[in-house]
Formats: C-alpha cells, sequence, structure tokens
C-alpha cells in the first residue's frame, strides 16, 4: 500500500516536471517579467496622450525595454542611456520619472505638446549630457536646479513660453556648450553672469522679449563661443568693444534690436567669422577699417542702419559670397576692387546715395548670379562683362541714371529670369536677342528712351510672364510672335510709338491678365475671337487709331473691370453684351459710334464714358443734340411756354411735398431735431438734418453688432454712410446685454476715429446725438466689405492683385494704429467684415466700437467674432495688439483661400487649424482658392505663410504689423525668401532683399 502511494507520488511529481519543462518551452513570458526600466518607461507612457499610438511598441511583453520605439540601451549592461520621441505629437507634463534610468544621458521630446511648468526634479537626471525639449508648451520660470545636473553639454528649450528673468544659478553650468533659449517669452534682463559659463560653445537667446537691455561687456569671456545669436532681443546701447576677443566665433547675429553708435573697431578681429548680421538698428559712423583681416567672412548684412562714409575697397576685396549694404547713407563710388573678387555671387547696394560708374570689370573675375543697384545715383553705361561666367539671374538697375545701350552681351546671357531697367537714361534699340532670353519672366524696361522695333525673337523668350515696355520709343509693329508667349500674364506698351493692327495670335494669349497700349498710333479693328482672354482684367487702348465694331465678344470676358476704348475710330453701335460685365473703369468716349445706348448704361453716371461720339442717342443732355433740336422744330414758342409752365408747377409740387414729407418724417419719428449736437472733425458740406431725413429703412445697407447702417446721397451729390447705434444698458467692453455696441461703444468709436488721419482708416465726418439716439457718419465704401464681396458671387471679380493690395492697404492701417498713434489702439475686432473697400478696391479699418488704448488693464468681456479670436484668449482677456495681429492672419487666410473663418465643412476646425491640417496632409493645392490665377502661385503661397506666421498660437511668435507691411511689401516686391535652416525652419539670422517696392512681381 505504501509502495503504491510513493510510487504515485513520483509519477505526479515527475508529470509536473514535464508539465513546466513544457510552459517553460512555449510560455517563456509566464516567468520572463520586464526590467525595472521598463516599468518606469510604462508609467511614463500612461502619463502621456499618445494619437498616433507611437508608443504602442511600449508593452510588457519584452524583458527589456532596448526595442521599443524611442529607446537606445548600452550594448553591455542593456541599460537605456538615450530616449528620442521628437515630433511623436505626445501631450502631457514632463515625464519626471525618466529622470530614475541612472544612464540616460540624452533625452529628446522635440516639437511635442509637453505642457505645463518644467519641475525643479530635471535635476535629478543627473547623468544628462543632452537635453532637448524645443518647440513644445512648456511655460512658467526657467528651473533654477538646471545648473544642478553635473555633465549638461547641450540645452535646447526653445520656442516654449518660459517667461521671467534668468535663475542667477545659470552663471554656474560646469560643461554646458549649447544653450538655446530662442523664441520664449523671457522678459527680464540679458544677464551678465552667462559669461562665467566659459564652456559655451553656442549661445542663441534670439526673439525674446526681454526689457530694454545692453550686451553685457562678459559675454567676450566667452572665448570658446562659435555661434552668438542675439536678433530680436530688444537690446540698446553700443556694441561692446569685449566682442572682439571672442577669437573662435563665426556666426554673430545681432540683427532686428536698436543698438546704435558706431561698428566697433574690434570686430575686425574676429579672424574666424563667417557671417555678421547687423541689419535693422541704428547703427551709425563708418564701416571699421581693418576689415581685411576678416579672411574667412562671406556674408555681411548690415542694412537697414544710419551708416555713413564709403565702402572700404578692402571689404570688397575680401571673398565674400554675399555684401549687403542696403538702406543706409553711403555716398561715392563703389571701389574697383569690387569687381575683383572671385566668390562674390551678390551684390546689392540697393537705397543707398552711390554714385559714379559701375566698374567696368564687374562679373569678369566673379560668378554673379544678383546684381540689384536700385535707387542711387548711379550713372554711365552696364558694364559688358555682368554675365561673363554665365550664371547671372537678376539685374536689377532701377531708379538710377544709366544711359548707353545695353550691352550685346546680355542678349547671350540665358541664365537671366529677372530684368528690371525701369527708369534710367537707357537708349538704342535693344538687342535682338535680349528680346527672346528663354528664362526670363519679367522684363522691365519701363521710362528710358528706347528706340527701334520689338524684336520677333521674342517667340523665344517661353518663360516671360511680364512685359513692360511703357514710355520709350519703340515703332513698327507688334509682332505676331508675341502670341506665343504662353505664359504672358502682363503686357504693357502704353507711350510709345507703336503702330500696326493688334496681332490676331494676341487672342492665344490665354493667361493675359492685363493690357495697356495706350497712346500709340495703334490702327485696324480688334480681333474678333476675343472670348479666350477668360483672365483679363484690364484692356486700355486708348488713344489710338483703332476703328471698326467692337466685338460682341467682350462682353463675355468674365474677369475684365477696366476697359478704357477712348480716342479712337470705333464705329457702330455698342453691343449690348457689354451689360454683362462688372466695370470698375468704363470709357468708350471720342469715338464715332452711334445708335442707343444699352439701357444699362443709358444713366446719368456713365454720361462722361460716351462723350464725343456725335451718332449716339440717349435721353441724356448733351449726347444727341441732333435730336434735341428735332424736337423743338414746329411750335417752338408754343411748347416753350408749356414747359415754363409745367416745370413752375412742378417745382412747386415738390417744394410743397418736400415740406410735408419732412413735417411726416418728423412726427413719425418724434425727434425734435433741435436737440441733436453735431460733433465734426473735418470740414462739411451738409448739416445733421439732411442725414436724419435719410433714415429710412428702404436706405439700410447693413445691420451687426453694432447698429444699422444707412447709405445717405446728400444734396451736393455726395453719398456717405450713417451708422446708428443700438441702445441699451452697458457692460464693460461697451456692450449691452444683447452683446450689441452702444453708448460706451459709441464713445470708443469717436475717440478712436475722431483723432486718427490714415488712408486706411475708414474716415469719420461727424457724430450726432441726443439722449435717446447716437449716430456716426462716415466716408461711403461703394464697394462694401471685404468679407461680403469674398465670400459672395461677386467674388471671381476679386483677383489676386486686388487681394494682395487690399491686404497691404489693411496692414498699414493696422500698423498705424498699432505703432504711430499715441496711445497705441488695439483694434480688438479685426475680421473680413470690419474691413470697407472704396471704389478702386483700396482698403479701410473700420468699426472701432470695441476699440481700447493699449494697456495692462484685462478685459472682462472677450471681444471679437468667432473664428478671428487669438487662442491666448482662453487663459487671458488682456487687451494686446498680438491679438490683433492673429485676426488680421485670419483675414489673410481668407483671402488666400477663399473660405470663411467658420464654416460647418472644417468640423470642430476653424480656418487656422484647416489649413494647417490640409498642407500637412494634402498639399498646397487644396488650400489655395480655385478661382486665382495659377501665373500667382509662388506669391500668394508668400503671402500664406505671413498669414500662418500671423497665426502663430503663441503671441510672441506673432510678427509686429509693421513687419507685417514690410513682408508684404517685399512679396510685392519679389524679392527673395528668408533662408531656413536643415529643419525647415525660419534661421534666426537671414537677408531680406527690399529692393523694388510696390511691383507685384
Amino acid at each position: 500500500m505504501q509502495r503504491n502511494q510513493n510510487t504515485c507520488s513520483f509519477s505526479l511529481s515527475l508529470e509536473t516536471t514535464m508539465l513546466l519543462l513544457l510552459l517553460l518551452l512555449f510560455c517563456p513570458s509566464l516567468v520572463l517579467s520586464l526590467n525595472q526600466e521598463g516599468l518606469y518607461l510604462q508609467r511614463v507612457k500612461l502619463g502621456l496622450d499618445d494619437p498616433d499610438g507611437v508608443l504602442s511598441s511600449w508593452n510588457d511583453r519584452d524583458d527589456t525595454p532596448c526595442n521599443w520605439t524611442g529607446i537606445t540601451c548600452d550594448s553591455l549592461t542593456r541599460s537605456v542611456n538615450s530616449v528620442h520621441l521628437s515630433q511623436s505629437n505626445l501631450a502631457g507634463p514632463f515625464p519626471t520619472i525618466l529622470c530614475r534610468l541612472r544612464n540616460l544621458s540624452s533625452l529628446s521630446l522635440y516639437n511635442n505638446s509637453i505642457n505645463s511648468s518644467l519641475p525643479v526634479e530635471i535635476s535629478t537626471c543627473q547623468n544628462l549630457q543632452h537635453l532637448n525639449l524645443a518647440q513644445n508648451l512648456l511655460l512658467g520660470p526657467l528651473p533654477s536646479t538646471l545648473s544642478e545636473i553635473p555633465n549638461l553639454r547641450h540645452l535646447d528649450l526653445s520656442g516654449n513660453s518660459f517667461s521671467g528673468d534668468f535663475p542667477a544659478t545659470f552663471g554656474h553650468f560646469r560643461r554646458l556648450e549649447e544653450l538655446s533659449l530662442l523664441e520664449n517669452l523671457l522678459n527680464g534682463t540679458l544677464p551678465s553672469f552667462l559669461g562665467n559659463v566659459s564652456t559655451l560653445r553656442q549661445l542663441n537667446l534670439s526673439y525674446n522679449p526681454f526689457s530694454p537691455s545692453q550686451i553685457p561687456p562678459e559675454l567676450g569671456n566667452l572665448t570658446s563661443l562659435e555661434t552668438l545669436w542675439l536678433s530680436g532681443c530688444n537690446l540698446v546701447g553700443q556694441i561692446p568693444d569685449s566682442l572682439g576677443r571672442l577669437k573662435n566665433l563665426r556666426d554673430l547675429d545681432l540683427a532686428l534690436n536698436s543698438l546704435h553708435g558706431p561698428i566697433p573697431k574690434s570686430i575686425t578681429e574676429l579672424t574666424n567669422v563667417v557671417q555678421i548680421e547687423l541689419y535693422n538698428n541704428s547703427l551709425s559712423g563708418e564701416i571699421p577699417a581693418g576689415m581685411s583681416n576678416l579672411t574667412a567672412l562671406r556674408r555681411l548684412d548690415a542694412s537697414m542702419n544710419d551708416l555713413d562714409g564709403t565702402i572700404p575697397d578692402e571689404l570688397c576685396g575680401l571673398q565674400l559670397d554675399s555684401l549687403t549694404l542696403s538702406e543706409n547713407h553711403f555716398v561715392g563710388n563703389i571701389p574697383v576692387s569690387v569687381a575683383r573678387s572671385p566668390y562674390l555671387f551678390e551684390l546689392k547696394l540697393f537705397k543707398n546715395r552711390l554714385t559714379g560708374k559701375l566698374p567696368s570689370d564687374l562679373g569678369r573675375n566673379s560668378p554673379l548670379k544678383v546684381v540689384d543697384v536700385s535707387e542711387n545715383l548711379f550713372s554711365g553705361e552696364i558694364p559688358e562683362h555682368l554675365c561673363e561666367n554665365g550664371v547671372l539671374e537678376q539685374l536689377v538697375l532701377i531708379y538710377n541714371s544709366f544711359s548707353g545701350n545695353i550691352p550685346a552681351s546680355l542678349s547671350k546671357c540665358r541664365s537671366l529670369t529677372r530684368v528690371r531697367l525701369r527708369n534710367n537714361r537707357l537708349s538704342g534699340e535693344v538687342p535682338a536677342g535680349f528680346w527672346g532670353l528663354p528664362q526670363v519672366y519679367l522684363l522691365e524696361l519701363v521710362g528710358n528712351s528706347f528706340s527701334g522695333q520689338i524684336s520677333k525673337t521674342i517667340s523665344g523668350a517661353a518663360n516671360l510672364s511680364v512685359l513692360l515696355i511703357s514710355r520709350n520709343q519703340f515703332t513698327g509693329n507688334i509682332p505676331d510672335e508675341i502670341g506665343l508667349l504662353a505664359n504672358l500674364v502682363e503686357f504693357s506698351g502704353s507711350d510709345n510709338q507703336l503702330s500696326g493692327p493688334l496681332p490676331s495670335t494676341l487672342v492665344n494669349l490665354t493667361k493675359l491678365g492685363s493690357l495697356d497700349l495706350h497712346n500709340n498710333n495703334l490702327s485696324g479693328e480688334l480681333p474678333s475671337e476675343m472670348g479666350s482672354w477668360n483672365n483679363l482684367n484690364e484692356l486700355n487702348l486708348a488713344n489710338n487709331e483703332l476703328s471698326g465694331k467692337i466685338p460682341d465678344q467682350i462682353g463675355s470676358l468674365p474677369a475684365l473691370n477696366y476697359l478704357d476704348l477712348s480716342g479712337n475710330l470705333f464705329s457702330g453701335k455698342i453691343p449690348p453684351e457689354l451689360e454683362n460685365l462688372k466695370l470698375n473703369q468704363f470709357n468708350l468716349s471720342n469715338n464715332r459710334l452711334s445708335g442707343d445706348l444699352p439701357p444699362l448704361y443709358a444713366k446719368q453716371i456713365y454720361r462722361d464714358s460716351f462723350l464725343g461720339n456725335p451718332g449716339l442717342c440717349s435721353d441724356m443732355v448733351g449726347l444727341c443734340p441732333t435730336r434735341s433740336e428735332a424736337k423743338n422744330q414746329g411750335f417752338a414758342w408754343l411748347l416753350r411756354s408749356i414747359f415754363i409752365l409745367a416745370g413752375l408747377v412742378f417745382v412747386l409740387g415738390v417744394i410743397w411735398f418736400y415740406w410735408k414729407f419732412r413735417n411726416f418724417k418728423k412726427n413719425k419719428r418724434g425727434v425734435d431735431k433741435s436737440k441733436w449736437i453735431l460733433t465734426s472733425f473735418h470740414k462739411l458740406g451738409f448739416s445733421e438734418y439732411e442725414i436724419l431725413d435719410c433714415l429710412d429703412e428702404e436706405n439700410v445697407i447693413g445691420s451687426g453688432a453694432s447698429g444699422k447702417v444707412y447709405k445717405a446721397v446728400l444734396s451736393n451729390g455726395e453719398t456717405v454712410a450713417v451708422k446708428k447705434l443700438w441702445g441699451g444698458s452697458m457692460k464693460e467692453d461697451g456692450s449691452d446685454e444683447n452683446g450689441r455696441i452702444s453708448d460706451d461703444g459709441f464713445e470708443a468709436e469717436v475717440e478712436t476715429l475722431g483723432k486718427i488721419r490714415h488712408k486706411n482708416i475708414v474716415r469719420l465726418w461727424c457724430c450726432c446725438s441726443t439722449r435717446d439716439c447716437k449716430l456716426l457718419v462716415y466716408e461711403f465704401m461703394p464697394n462694401g466689405s471685404l468679407g461680403d464681396l469674398l465670400h459672395s458671387s461677386k467674388g471671381s471679380c476679386l483677383d489676386w492683385p486686388t487681394r494682395y493690395k487690399i491686404a497691404v492697404d489693411a496692414a498699414e492701417g493696422l500698423s498705424y494704429l498699432h505703432l504711430d498713434c499715441v496711445p497705441p489702439i488695439v483694434h480688438r475686432d479685426v475680421k473680413s467684415n470690419n474691413i470697407l473697400l472704396d471704389g478702386e478696391f483700396g482698403a479701410r479699418v473700420a468699426d472701432f466700437g470695441v476699440a481700447k488704448v493699449v494697456g495692462p488693464k484685462s478685459m472682462s468681456v472677450i471681444a471679437g467674432s468667432c473664428g478671428y479670436i487669438a487662442p491666448e484668449y482662453a487663459y487671458t482677456l488682456r487687451v494686446n495688439e498680438k491679438s490683433d495681429i492673429y485676426s488680421f492672419g485670419v483675414v489673410i487666410l481668407e483671402l488666400v483661400t477663399g473660405r470663411l473663418p467658420i464654416d460647418p465643412e472644417f468640423g470642430d476646425k476653424d480656418l487656422v487649424k484647416w489649413v494647417c491640417t490640409t498642407l500637412d496632409q494634402k498639399g498646397i493645392d487644396h488650400v489655395l482658392d480655385p478661382k486665382l490665377e495659377s501665373c500667382f502661385k509662388e506669391e500668394i503661397c508668400r503671402v500664406l505663410n505671413i498669414g500662418l506666421l500671423c497665426t502663430s498660437p503663441l503671441p510672441i511668435n506673432r510678427p509686429s504689423m509693421r513687419k507685417v507691411v514690410k513682408m508684404l511689401q517685399e512679396v510685392g516686391a519679389d524679392n527673395k525668401p528668408k533662408t531656413t535652416n536643415n529643419d525647415g525652419k525660419l534661421s534666426p539670422y537671414y537677408y531680406e532683399d527690399t529692393s523694388d517696392q510696390g511691383s507685384v512681381i
């Protein structure tokens, strides 16, 4: 019995052992477990929001985390030494538990949404050497304990919202080599104790709103420093001589500050420096002697300062890649040595007072790509060797006094893309090959004395988009070959002596947007097949000798809004199809037209458009005198008497009716006009009584949060807009219980607009008030608001040049409010409906009912409109011009996309988020308004980038309105975009070309 029991026990034990062995073989996870470092990382995963599933590989089925995404381990010890989770869309507070990884030496959470403050416990990461938390949502003060990490070498906290002052402990780092705090909200002073961190090789503090600070001379102690970026740091005072001790410095960027005084001579001791950026300061004096010591220098930008004197020969003798000394006060000649620099590929000296001739050898020994010496006092001939090396791309010489011919050598320069020779004294025939350069997209010869014909070789200019040759002495026919320029968008050849018929091949130019050939000797008939000009916006053929009938096809051009055929020999009837057009400028005067006017144009307001056509018949006085004479024949004396009597009765009847009507309106309103108070801000040609008589419902042209708006046509022929404000009790922001602007809004608008004089701010003529009613009288804007026009069926009439002009005008108006008014004014309700358009689509900023003077006071109620409100309103109601800039950025996105700021198609997104998401997922073509011409795509994209800058989630990253105006103008001037770093982000040092303001190419 006992033996059997033992046997059974042994058998059971053997079976159990075998079962365990099988489990170990096939299910090792039952006995293996995740190590302690893996458990720490699991807790990190639980504390972060991971919508993209980047951390999905962080599971407990592994014994170590070494194969997990973003984790690197030591090959021998299998201990975690690096965590790299850049651009993973992670969100949540900083995971301090990472500091329990005892061998962690590198941590990068770059470009995520790590939020809240950075805890002081960060110092427990004792083995960290590399810490990158850039481009997150961290805020609050910089932790003072960071310097307690003994081996920390690289610290990058750029692109967050850290604020306050530098902790004094930041002068105690032991081994720190790189400190980057670019684009934060640090608002203390620039500390001198950073000069104690002798191991620093890179120091980047750019774009922080520091209190006005001087550059600490102690920074000269950082003898290992290779990069010093302090652009946009609100620096004042002079550049200290001590910076000359930084012998290893390669990049020096002090741009976009308020530095003054001379450039110190000690800067010539930076023998290893490659790049010096000093632009946009107030530096004065001459460029110091000794620049020839800087043998490594490749780029010098000292533009937009107050420097004077001449350019030293030794500077021009350096092997520079780029020499930029624009917008200073240099006088004198360019030294001949500038032509001998074998590495010079950009020469930009625009907007100075340089005189004399360009060096004759310029370009002979250097691979010149860009020459821009615009707006100086240069004379003499254009050097013939500019394209000696065959790489010249841009030649911009506008607004000088160059004379002589275009060198024949330039007609062989096939690399040229952009040629601007406007307003010089050049003469002679343009070389035949110059007309047909294959890469040129802009050829501008305006305002010279060129002669000869447009060569047939122009057929080779396949890339030509804009041809501007006005105000010269060109003769002969326009060649048929011009119809081969499939990319031509604008052709302006006015004020020449061109003759012969318009070539029939012009109808092949389907992208043509503007054709201006007025003041020439053109003859013959207009091409009959004009229906292909679907993009034509302007047609100006005035003052020629064109004849025949006006083609019916003109009425089918969908984009045409400027038509001037005056001063020609056109005959026949006016095509009724012209009624299909929406014209802002219309002139058919001084021709030989006959017949009746189309009903739409048979109105007195169009009278001047038809003068000088004896055969036209209409009831308008002066257009058809022969018909009037026929009517007065026969019983002239009897008819005259009847007319006089009837007129007298009519006048008396009108006077009686007007008197009764005024009494009726007075009784209807129950208003005593004697109690109205009129306050005028300009000289008026009307009284308050005329205004009151126009406040009828049939004159209402708009209604909004502030009140109703009426159109009032006054007795002097002037038209004004009258805003009648809503009544009611008030809140702090000037709104009543329904959110409407009332008494305080009236005071705000009067207080704001009454003292403003700016072409892009709507003009307030006067205000009228009683105890119960408030009226504001403005200049009338015939084209209404941008929002109404852009988002209605009329949006197609807003082509890109018009939209761009509106953006610039509105930006200049807001810039004036923010930066030129004393004290500055924040609009607080910038939107497309508050940007009004005059008859020529000039923009005016309007509706100042919630405007406030900039100050520290916070508002208890959010002002603004859905889709335009800046995101910082979620955590503060403080009045700040940055909220206006955000709202204006939304307006830019409206202009570029043609979409509303809030649209059901966006779901829970607004326009800003929709644009960003669509750009990332589908690309630029799915964002741009399909109604815009593709030829402007590059320019539209650059304006879109400005809109995205303005709508940055962090207020500090939004440019000032003055900067926005400058960037928009630079787009119009077709300047090169800023350079980018390897991450595709804007570099803290960049060059801005502002040479040719006002162009749209």
